[in-house]
């Protein structure tokens, strides 16, 4: 069993590909691209934590996206999420948050980026602010899974802590 990150897919939401420069034609194209990239990469018995804003669907269509994507879905909900958790239980998620979670007492999992120093003991992984140049992609404490910076395609747990320098490759070897 894996884990995955992923942020921000937008399903259903046309004026994204323009405000992010997203490199589709229609929304259609969009969407199938996403669920077919988390679909190639996540098992069945896989965990996604997706960082928010999930869809701009309505409910109905967006239960049918969320049922044919892979895995043991986590929601932390975004700001273009309905604050309602019963509906996205409803949609499929195993587990919805409306505030940021603590995973292994070191990960910080949000929506938008948290502050963090270097005399704290977590990391931050999250999403909303797509490609904004203001931030870096990741830092030893930080990495942001919005779709623009992982190719619209889920990020296992493991690669972003390579990616981070805190895991070495010996242990990356062992949790194989």
């Amino acid at each position: 069993m894996k884990t995955f990150f992923i942020a921000d897919p937008h399903f259903g939401h046309s004026a994204i590909m323009t405000y992010e420069n997203r490199p589709f034609e229609t929304v259609k194209e969009m969407d199938e691209t996403l669920i077919a990239n988390w679909n190639r990469v996540v098992g069945k018995r896989d965990k996604v934590y997706l960082l928010g804003d999930v869809s701009f669907y309505k409910d109905e269509v967006t239960a049918g996206i969320v049922k044919r994507l892979k895995g043991i879905k986590y929601l932390v909900l975004g700001n273009h999420d309905n604050p309602n958790v019963k509906r996205y239980y409803d949609m499929g998620f195993h587990r919805v948050y409306d505030n940021p979670i603590i995973l292994d007492q070191f990960w910080m999992l949000s929506h938008e980026p948290l502050y963090t120093n270097t005399n704290m003991p977590y990391a931050n992984i999250f999403g909303h602010v797509h490609a904004s140049r203001q931030y870096t992609d990741y830092s030893s404490q930080s990495f942001c899974v919005s779709v623009e910076r992982i190719d619209y395609t889920p990020i296992e747990f493991a690669e972003i802590k390579r990616l981070m320098g805190i895991m070495k490759p010996e242990e990356e070897q062992e949790t194989i």
